[in-house]
């Protein structure tokens, strides 16, 4: 079932597709963004430093 735009049919397919387009590269810098501070937070744990986060409240500091 094809519906029929009218003389705007070039503006509204055109801004469709360039939500589109935003909307896929920000999920892509999204998940490219958490591997980098994924793999940044790997190498400060192994370098020594550790998350305050990641200590039990009840422990000594």
């Amino acid at each position: 079932m094809m519906m029929s735009l009218g003389p705007y049919a070039p503006f509204i397919v055109t801004s469709y597709v360039a939500a589109a387009v935003v909307v896929v590269l920000l999920i892509g810098w999204i998940v490219l963004d958490h591997r980098n501070q994924t793999e940044r937070l790997r190498e400060l744990e192994r370098s020594g430093i550790s998350r305050r986060s990641g200590r039990s409240a009840t422990g000594t500091p």
